[in-house]
C-alpha cells in the first residue's frame, strides 16, 4: 500500500526590503521568462494586424459548392457492401455497417450547399461532374396501380383497365431498328456515394436496382426516376452455399412453402414503389427449384411485374422476362470491364439485342459511364433493360 505523505503548511516569510522602483524595472526586464513572453505578445499583434490589412488568407483559393440532398444509410448489409465502398484513403475511419446504420429515411430538407475550399498549389486541379440527367419518370405511386400491403405499405398491382406495373413505371423507349443493348446497375441504395454516381453519371437509359434492405429506399428510388432511369427491386435468393452466404432475413428459401415465398416477397415489394419489376440477389439453388420459382413467378405475374435475371434464370420461363447475356464486372479492372463491354456489343450485333449486369462497384460505374456516352457511335442503341424484355 502506497503511504500517504501528509503536507504541512508553512508560514509565509515576510519579504526582504527591495531596492527602489527603478532598479525593479531593470531586473524584470533582464527577465528570460518575461522577455519570451513581451516577445510573444509582440508576434501576436502583429499577426492580427497583417490579417486585418491583408484579408481572409484563403479568399483566392478555388471553391466547390457541393449541393445538400437526400443520403442514404444501410442497416441489414448484404454481401458486396464493402467492394461497393472503394478503397479507403490512408488515415480514414473504417466504413462498417454500425457507422452506416443512421437513419430509417433520406435526410430531407437540406437546403443551402456546402462549400469546401481546395488547396491550388498546382498538384490538382478540380473537374466539375458531368450529369446525365434525363426527363423525369412520373412520379410514384401511380393512381390504380398499388393496393395497401402489409403494415398500410403499397403494393403493386394490376390496375382495372389492365395497365402494369410493368408497364407504367418502365422508362419509354422507340426504338431506331438498330441493335439493341442494355445495361443493369444493381447493389445501389447500400451506398450514398456511389447511389448518387450512378445516378448522376450513367445515361438515363441504363436501369437501376436497388437493395430492399437500403435505408432511405423510396427516397433513392425516387431520386433515380427523377433522373430519369427506370428501377428494379432486388429479391434476395437462396444461394448455393446458404447458410454460409445468408442474404438476409427475408431470403426467399427453396424449403419455404409457397404461401411462405409469397409472404416474404410481399414484404419486400412493400419496401417501396416505382419499379417496374424485381431481379434476383444470388439464388442459384433457389432458381434452380422447379417449385420455388413456380411459386415466385406466380406471384410476380399477379403483381404486373417484369422478372429480370443476372444470366442464372435464363432457362426459365414465365412472367415478362429477360436475361442478362453477360457480367459485365466479374474481375474488378478498367480493362477486363471493357472487354466484357465489347463482347456484349458483339453479342448485340449477332442477335439483335444483348443485356448487361453490373454491381454499384466505383470502376464499374465509371467504365459504364465511359462505355455508354460512346456505344451510339458503333451502330448500337443504348435501351433500357425493359425493352429488351420478352413474354
Amino acid at each position: 500500500m502506497f503511504s500517504k505523505k501528509v503536507l504541512v503548511p508553512h508560514a509565509p516569510k515576510p519579504a526582504p526590503a527591495g531596492p527602489g522602483a527603478g532598479a525593479r524595472a531593470i531586473a524584470l526586464a533582464q527577465n528570460p521568462y518575461v522577455g519570451a513572453g513581451g516577445a510573444g505578445l509582440l508576434f501576436l499583434i502583429t499577426l492580427i494586424a497583417l490579417v486585418g490589412f491583408t484579408g481572409d488568407p484563403g479568399a483566392g483559393a478555388p471553391v466547390l459548392r457541393v449541393p445538400l440532398t437526400k443520403i442514404g444509410a444501410v442497416d441489414h448489409v448484404p454481401a458486396g457492401w464493402r467492394e461497393a465502398l472503394g478503397h479507403e484513403p490512408e488515415g480514414e475511419a473504417a466504413l462498417t455497417p454500425d457507422t452506416l446504420a443512421l437513419s430509417d429515411h433520406p435526410i430531407e430538407g437540406l437546403g443551402g450547399e456546402a462549400v469546401i475550399t481546395v488547396d491550388d498549389g498546382g498538384h490538382a486541379e478540380a473537374e466539375a461532374p458531368q450529369f446525365a440527367m434525363g426527363a423525369p419518370l412520373p412520379a410514384a405511386p401511380i393512381a390504380g396501380l398499388y393496393a395497401p400491403g402489409p403494415g398500410g405499405a403499397p403494393l403493386p398491382i394490376v390496375a382495372p383497365d389492365g395497365r402494369t406495373p410493368a408497364q407504367a413505371y418502365a422508362r419509354p423507349f422507340t426504338p431506331t431498328g438498330a441493335p439493341k443493348v442494355a445495361l443493369v446497375v444493381g447493389g445501389l441504395g447500400l451506398n450514398a456515394q456511389t447511389t448518387r454516381a450512378a445516378i448522376e453519371t450513367l445515361p438515363p437509359e441504363v436501369t437501376l436496382s436497388f437493395a430492399p434492405y437500403a435505408e432511405g429506399l423510396q427516397g433513392w428510388i425516387d431520386m433515380a426516376r427523377a433522373a430519369g432511369h427506370e428501377v428494379l427491386l432486388e429479391t434476395p435468393m437462396e444461394p448455393a452455399d446458404y447458410p454460409s452466404n445468408d442474404p438476409g432475413p427475408y431470403t426467399l428459401l427453396v424449403a419455404n412453402r409457397p404461401d411462405e415465398t409469397v409472404k416474404k416477397l410481399e414484404w419486400l415489394m412493400s419496401r417501396a414503389t416505382g419499379y417496374f419489376g424485381l431481379t434476383n440477389y444470388l439464388g442459384a439453388r433457389f432458381v434452380g427449384s422447379d417449385p420455388a420459382m413456380a411459386a415466385f413467378s406466380g406471384a410476380v405475374t399477379r403483381r404486373g411485374l417484369a422478372f429480370i435475371d443476372d444470366g442464372q434464370a435464363r432457362r426459365r420461363g414465365g412472367p415478362l422476362r429477360a436475361s442478362a447475356d453477360r457480367i459485365v464486372d466479374d474481375q474488378l479492372s478498367a480493362d477486363a470491364i471493357g472487354r466484357q463491354f465489347a463482347a456484349l456489343e458483339a453479342s448485340a450485333f449477332d442477335k439483335g439485342q444483348a443485356l448487361g449486369s453490373g454491381f454499384a462497384y466505383p470502376v464499374t460505374i465509371n467504365e459504364a459511364a465511359r462505355w455508354a456516352r460512346s456505344v451510339g457511335q458503333r451502330g448500337l442503341q443504348l435501351a433500357p433493360a425493359s425493352a429488351l424484355i420478352k413474354k
